[in-house]
Formats: C-alpha cells, structure tokens, sequence
C-alpha cells in the first residue's frame, strides 16, 4: 500500500502521524477472452486479457515531471502553473524543489485497468490429396497488437520482480513490442 501526507491534519503540522493509504497494487478482477472464428478454409484467433483496477505508482513519471532538476522532462510540464488564476494540477518548477512538490504523493498513483489485445492469428488450411502430406496451414500472427487504458506509462502490465515491495511500482522497463510471425505447417 502506498501511503501519502493526510491533508486533513488535526494537530496542525505534518508530519508521519498524517499519512494515509492512497492505493492498492492488487487489481479487483482479472480476466481473458479467447475466440475463434472459421469460415471455408480460413481460422481467426483472438486472445485478449484484461485487468480493472490495481493502483500504479509511476515511478518514471515522478522522475520526468517533477521540475526539481535540469533533468529532461516531459511535455505534461508545460502545463505547469505559472501565475494567479491559472488552473492545472501541474505546480510551479523550483530547481531543488524548496516546497516538496515532487515529494511522492496521489500525484503519481494511476489506475492500472487495461484492455489488451494480445494476439490475433490468420491462418489458411490449404488440402493436399497425398499419401504423405494430408495439409498445409498457412499463417500469420500480430502478438501484443494494442492496450486500450488511461494509464499514462508505456504499459499497465509490467513485470519488475517477485517481491511485495516492487509490486504495483513502475521503474518504467520496456514494454512488450509488438511481434508478426509467419509460418508453415505441414500436416504428415
């Protein structure tokens, strides 16, 4: 669970005392479809997957939009504020961040439901009248084809290793790419 300073402080300093969970790296439902479609002699694949919720913390994205350095940063920081009675949820840049802007906070915390669309297979049986061969399958495949989410990092599903204390964060690995295999089957 990710914990941040609670804006409601009784007390009137912040400090540990006041800090709150913000979020849940466990997703509330996972799932796949898988379909397959023939028509003649012409099979379509689709495997998909899914996830709704499961709270991310965007490690990369609190490094490339806090403003804090002479780093290089991503375009989200022109929205930045920059005079009275502009409206952004981007603060003002300050070299060494005097105010703790880029102090971890919900700021960083995405959701992580995606919908992917894993794999997608055309395949065409070609019949032979031979003592040896009874086919050949033409195919071609499309693996990692397109994620359809709000998450703002390259990709929702990420793997960063087996411990509880890396789940949830984003240290921004590459993501799958996208793979197009083509093949032969022959069927003895």
């Amino acid at each position: 669970h990710f914990l941040e300073p609670n804006t409601a402080y009784a007390d009137g300093i912040i400090d540990e005392n006041d800090r709150t969970i913000i979020g849940n790296p466990n997703p509330d439902l996972t799932g796949a479809l898988s379909s397959r479609w023939q028509w003649r002699r012409w099979d379509l694949d689709i495997n998909c997957s899914f996830q709704i919720g499961g709270d991310i913390y965007n490690y990369q994205r609190s490094q490339l939009e806090s403003m804090s350095t002479f780093y290089n940063q991503t375009r989200n920081v022109l929205n930045r504020w920059r005079g009275e009675g502009q409206e952004t949820s981007v603060p003002r840049a300050t070299y060494g961040d005097p105010l703790g802007n880029s102090r971890f906070s919900d700021r960083w915390i995405e959701d992580g439901s995606y919908f992917k669309i894993r794999q997608v297979r055309l395949s065409y049986n070609l019949p032979i009248n031979n003592p040896f061969i009874e086919g050949i399958v033409f195919w071609g495949s499309v693996e990692n084809v397109c994620t359809f989410t709000r998450y703002l990092g390259a990709d929702p599903e990420f793997y960063y290793g087996n411990s509880v204390l890396t789940q949830g964060i984003d240290y921004g690995q590459m993501p799958l790419c996208r793979t197009f295999s083509f093949g032969v089957k022959l069927n003895l």
